[in-house]
């Protein structure tokens, strides 16, 4: 249950009652009323409803006029304690105990559907992320558009939405044949021939000795018989499905897994898609022969300038046209884009996120160019940015892994801290903000480290019902998990508290949804664990607040059923964000 909706239904239900009454114009559309809000100041109440300001103008009525009756019909509530009118109309809400035990109820008994709503609609979504070339192992770059992306899958699946995860396969251009010269390289190396430095431009990593004596092996030495352009297409297919092969690997680790992986190779195989792509632009006297501008920073004595198809980006917000084919009629690495992205919208998706690295912040006025062009304007399209990773050891900078070759390797993380902790952490930024990701801190068991704090509350939940089970005679273990007990004790406010901070889920994930930022996920966890560990840690200064207390068994039964709500909302949470829920830290 979404407790703001909800009260919101009975906000209306009262403006509707005054308006069968007479009391208010019968044909007032309440269309304007707002879910109700946190007031500022708690000590005002649980809720807060502008009601009577937004319908006072339509009703033909002063604010108090309308809020004084609002308020006397919802204080009739039995579930409502108090409804005051203040300031120049708002109206604050204050509940009975027995409606936040109706939400710790709603709680257990939806288990992992809490939270989740019809938000989306069932509209379809597609979200591309990760898309790394496979030229080499993951690295921390990598790591965290493939967090955040999962995670905003996840999210809005979580929200209502039918989410498609995607990845683009970069198995074609100019980097896929550097690639196909290295592994011919390392090749060439396996059979005992000195290679001597690998050569500017080539990729020196060491991940590609494997692949050239796998090619030694089964080649031995007719590799080298073979033309050139044949033999470093078979390096170049070799090097490319062993390093996906070992990317997938590298995602599994960290709990990610796509729907679909998009080859670019397929977009001209069989079916030219490219092409049509230019044609449906062209059709819209999008395309036109021209020679582009000499780039900013070209060698102008280098510079030859030759007649192209280019694409009009520039009626789309772009800063300059884009080049499609090349002068001898080959296809540019930005077509590529483009046939990429009329495919995905042939495909029909609602919505499209496209989750780009720093490295291609310049790329999105293009990209957002063609989906525009291609699309008429109709498509939703989105390219959230993720921002830099700085890796650390105790404030010290990593140095890069010799197998990688130049940057820190996605699985030495992962193997050293943990997928739980490198997922949490990913998150506890806006992907648009830089991350500091100390592998040290990480690691500690304090409140400084949140994945730490938030796992910490849940294995406290668990310890604390196996420890009732165990202590208290006659405990109906599953009358607590349930939330078929009695919890009219439940009336500390610090108590009450905690049921508050559960009661923001539902609102969190629909807004975290809309808005497209599962960080918002992380911090809310980590105010749910703070309550509930102050709530532990009174109950260690003061025993009458211990939430297991043999000598009273009721009391015990509604306290520990407000932990299986914790617990539950912590599990769920943790959940969107591809995190385990552990019922106990070692």
């Amino acid at each position: 249950m979404n407790v703001f909706a909800h009260v919101q239904g009975r906000i209306v239900a009262a403006l509707e009652a005054l308006k069968s009454e007479g009391k208010l114009p019968a044909d007032l559309s309440l269309a304007s009323v707002g879910v109700p809000d946190e007031p500022r100041d708690p000590k005002h109440g649980d809720m807060a409803t502008n009601a009577a300001l937004a319908l006072s103008k339509a009703a033909g009525m002063k604010p108090r006029e309308v809020a004084d009756m609002l308020a006397a019909k919802l204080a009739a509530d039995p579930e409502i304690t108090k409804a005051e009118v203040a300031g120049p109309g708002f109206i604050n809400l204050t509940f009975a105990p027995s409606f936040w035990h109706g939400l710790i109820r709603d709680v257990l008994a939806t288990a992992d559907a809490y939270g989740r709503s019809q938000f989306g609609g069932g509209e379809t979504v597609d979200i591309e992320y990760v898309s790394a070339n496979p030229t080499g192992p993951m690295h921390i770059g990598h790591c965290r558009g493939a967090v955040f992306g999962d995670a905003l899958a996840s999210l809005l699946a979580h929200a209502g939405y039918k989410v498609t995860r995607e990845y683009y396969i970069n198995d074609a251009g100019a980097q896929v044949d550097k690639l196909g010269q290295s592994a011919y390289l390392r090749y060439l190396e396996a059979l005992g021939e000195s290679i001597g430095e690998i050569p500017p431009g080539l990729y020196p990593g060491e991940y590609l000795k494997p692949i050239g004596a796998a090619l030694a092996k089964k080649y031995g030495h007719a590799l080298k018989q073979k033309p050139d352009d044949e033999r470093v297409a078979i390096c170049r297919q070799a090097a490319i499905d062993t390093n996906l092969a070992e990317i997938k690997e590298d995602l599994g680790q960290l709990g990610v897994h796509h729907d679909v992986f998009f080859s670019e190779a397929s977009l001209t195989k069989g079916r030219d898609r490219i092409g049509e792509a230019i044609a449906k632009l062209k059709a819209k006297d999008l395309i036109f022969q021209g020679a582009l501008p000499r780039p900013k920073g070209h060698d102008e004595d280098e510079w030859e300038e030759r007649e192209q198809t280019l694409f009009r980006s520039t009626a789309f917000g772009d800063d300059m046209d884009r080049a499609l084919q090349k002068s001898d009629g080959s296809y540019t690495y930005f077509a590529g884009d483009v046939g990429y992205h009329y495919d995905k919208l042939e495909r029909g998706f609602a919505h499209y996120f496209n989750v780009l690295g720093a490295d291609h912040v310049g790329y999105i006025p293009r990209l957002k160019a063609v989906v525009s062009a291609l699309s008429d304007g109709k498509a939703s399209y989105a390219t959230p940015v993720c921002q830099l990773v700085k890796v650390l050891r105790d404030g010290q900078p990593v140095m890069m892994s010799k197998r990688a070759g130049t940057f820190v390797a996605l699985r030495d993380v992962v193997d050293e801290v943990g997928k739980d902790a490198v997922r949490f952490m990913m998150l506890t930024r806006k992907n648009d903000s830089p991350i500091d990701f100390d592998l040290k801190k990480v690691l500690e068991q304090s409140k400084d480290n949140p994945v730490f704090y938030v796992q910490y509350a849940h294995a406290r939940c668990a310890s604390a019902l196996k420890r009732g089970q165990a202590e208290v005679p006659g405990l109906d273990i599953a009358k607590v998990t349930s939330g078929k007990g009695d919890l009219s004790a439940l009336d500390d406010p610090a108590e009450l508290d905690l049921i508050r901070q559960i009661a923001k889920m539902p609102r969190m994930i629909e807004g975290a949804a809309r808005d497209r930022e599962p960080h918002r996920v992380t911090y809310y966890l980590y105010d749910l664990a703070s309550s509930f560990h102050q709530l532990w840690n009174r109950g260690n200064d003061s025993p009458h607040l211990r939430f297991i207390r043999a000598e009273e068994p009721g009391l015990t039964e509604a306290r520990l059923t407000l932990v299986a709500a914790t617990k539950q909302v912590i599990s769920s949470g943790l959940g969107v964000l591809g995190v385990h829920a552990p019922d106990e830290l070692r």
